[in-house]
């Protein structure tokens, strides 16, 4: 039984292209099982989260990162008595758009993208929802439901102008109301997202030896888990008694999380979910407190971690990779797979090709876009079918 304010699959806003709906399953849950099962979902397998791919196999991808916040967002969802397939379908779908190499990618991406309206991954994630997904008979896309979509452009808040093109062009055929907040349930995805990456940047960072385990038991709500595990279990072995800490971290992000956005609906008292999207500030979020000491420990992970020698390294080694690579299908647009032909020839101009190239480009895996690199910019071996 969910709260009064949950989103109500029997009363969705639908899809923009009418279709009958499963006799077994909701709106939501279909939703959810669409973007399982699309091709960007399945390439996140192979795009980086902070290591490359291929740097380790212990390394979170963005895959495995989404399956994380997922759990999280289901059970935080639970708890609130929202519509937990809904959460769980914009958490699913959250990264979609990224590009090969994470935010590295994303940053040279937008860069060459400048002349012809920038890239930003948010909005991505919608146009391969809405457009580059193209396996259903009757539409591009996956045509999922309003409310789902709306989640997936606004889940981190109302879109202040200038909106990127990408979430324009699809806002103004059908309405995501950009202004205003997204339902309980993507503000709980974007909140699991954040608690996901905040634990398991700690974890990957501490087996890529950027930090120690010492340095982290310093470290704001650390230091109280990593009391709490020695005062239990005074005698652990060292790989044990960090898992634990860090299990313990885990938690206190997720019991925050929850007892904030509890206090928050209960001062809102919100009647129905168009309530809470227009309350002019999220109901799920963090406390004060712990937000401050996120703060630190974001602040801790952006030194040892982000801007470690050996990640700025490789973060400088793959912007060439994209660098070289969005100039060579702007001159060769020929050298694009055989099924992007259409769209190149339909291109009326240079800013429409530049945003064919992007696509294709944003869609690479890591290792797909180092054999492209290597094929195309270095005369190497051809690259795998994609």
């Amino acid at each position: 039984m969910t709260v009064s304010y949950a989103c109500d699959p029997r009363a969705s806003r639908g899809r923009l292209f009418p279709e009958e709906e499963s006799t077994f399953r909701s709106p939501f849950q279909r939703d959810r099982d669409r973007i399982i099962h699309a091709s960007a979902f399945r390439r996140l397998k192979h795009k980086t989260q902070v290591f490359i791919e291929h740097e380790g196999d212990y390394f979170r991808t963005r895959l495995t990162h989404s399956i994380e916040v997922a759990q999280v967002a289901r059970t935080i969802a639970k708890h609130l008595d929202l519509n937990v397939e809904l959460t769980e379908a914009v958490a699913l779908a959250h990264d979609l758009g990224h590009t090969p190499f994470g935010h590295t990618g994303e940053e040279a991406l937008n860069r060459l993208m400048a002349p012809y309206g920038g890239f930003d991954h948010n909005a991505q994630a919608l146009r391969i929802v809405t457009s580059l997904e193209r396996h259903y008979a009757e539409w591009d896309g996956l045509n999922l439901t309003w409310e789902t979509l709306e989640g997936i452009a606004k889940h981190n808040g109302p879109v202040p102008p200038p909106v990127p093109w990408a979430l324009a062009a699809y806002d103004a055929v059908h309405d995501l109301e950009l202004h205003s907040h997204a339902s309980a349930e993507a503000q709980v995805a974007a909140l699991s997202d954040d608690i996901a990456y905040n634990n398991h940047d700690l974890h990957d960072g501490l087996r890529a030896e950027l930090f120690s385990t010492a340095e982290l038991a310093e470290l704001p709500v650390l230091r109280d888990c990593f009391a709490e595990v020695d005062a239990r279990y005074p005698d652990l072995a060292l790989y044990r008694r960090r898992h634990e800490a860090l299990r313990r971290f885990f938690g206190v992000l997720v019991e925050d999380v929850i007892r904030v956005a509890e206090a928050n609906l209960r001062d809102l008292a919100p009647a129905s979910a168009m309530d809470v999207r227009h309350a002019g500030r999220m109901m799920v979020q963090f406390s004060p407190g712990l937000w401050s000491d996120l703060k630190v420990i974001r602040a801790f992970l952006f030194e040892r971690m982000y801007r470690a020698p050996s990640v700025v390294a490789m973060r400088a080694q793959v912007t060439e990779v994209v660098d070289a690579l969005f100039p060579h299908f702007m001159a060769h647009p020929e050298d694009l797979p055989k099924q992007w032909r259409k769209d190149v020839e339909d291109a009326r101009d240079e800013t429409a090709l530049a945003r064919i190239v992007s696509d294709y480009i944003a869609g690479m895996t890591d290792r797909f876009a180092l054999q492209c690199h290597a094929q195309f910019v270095e005369g190497g071996s051809l690259p795998a079918a994609r």
